[in-house]
């Protein structure tokens, strides 16, 4: 495993339907869910970064 991506491990649930959007969505683009779910997390924004 790359040690640049081991900081930390995640498990999620999801219901069926969710779990079949985030399917249906890697086939589309042809991306990993990690990959997906990695850009979703990056793209909140936090209290820090409006105080900045």
């Amino acid at each position: 495993m790359n040690k640049k991506w081991a900081a930390k491990r995640l498990t999620i649930n999801l219901t069926s339907s969710e779990a079949q959007k985030l399917e249906q969505y890697c086939l589309m683009t042809g991306r990993p869910a990690t990959d997906v779910i990695r850009e979703l997390v990056r793209s909140l924004s936090t209290q820090e970064e409006k105080v900045s």
